[in-house]
């Protein structure tokens, strides 16, 4: 695994051992950050959120890519340790905050770009999505990215459906906040 471009493009990000943790793909990746630039036009002075944030693939991509901050909700302990290696290993601890915490009892921030990747199958990504919606998070127009199994249904009253695209086993919904 490896940040795709920006100014750390390249480098090697650490991931924990076994299969709790399941990074996302760099061809999903990949697609991801293609759907975002054209909609976005660019990641400068974005506030970034990576929800259940595993090694942080998503965050350190987009601050690679000009992101001024990234909040990183995990609380896998292994992850938390790779998360913590991989922002040391990049220099970006001064734009780079973790939080060991649930990723869906999220309070506090003001989001233009939210990456949520929840386990599969298991409810947590609606509850985080509602708690985003609920807790004003979204900046108006923010961008949300959430990765569910190819086969889920991601939608939330409220949010704006702009574009869905698979990846394998995995799809990827890019969802946007109207206000």
């Amino acid at each position: 695994m490896r940040i795709i471009a920006g100014r750390w493009r390249g480098r090697p990000l650490a991931a924990p051992p076994g299969a709790a943790t399941r990074p996302t793909s760099d061809r999903a990746r990949e697609g991801l950050f293609s759907m975002l630039q054209s909609r976005l036009g660019g990641f400068e002075e974005l506030a970034v959120l990576d929800l259940f944030a595993g090694t942080g693939a998503l965050g350190l991509e987009a601050l690679s890519r000009g992101a001024a901050s990234c909040t990183f909700i995990e609380q896998d302990r292994a992850a938390i340790d790779a998360l913590r290696r991989n922002v040391a290993s990049l220099g970006a601890e001064a734009q780079a905050e973790i939080r060991p915490q649930d990723a869906t009892a999220l309070a506090g921030g003001r989001y233009d770009l939210v990456f949520l990747d929840p386990p599969y199958g298991s409810g947590l990504g609606r509850k985080a999505l509602e708690r985003l919606v609920a807790s004003g998070a979204l900046a108006p127009g923010a961008l949300v990215s959430v990765e569910s199994a190819a086969d889920a249904e991601v939608a939330l009253p409220g949010l704006d459906a702009l574009a869905g695209r698979r990846y394998g086993k995995a799809k990827i919904t890019l969802l946007r906040n109207p206000a």
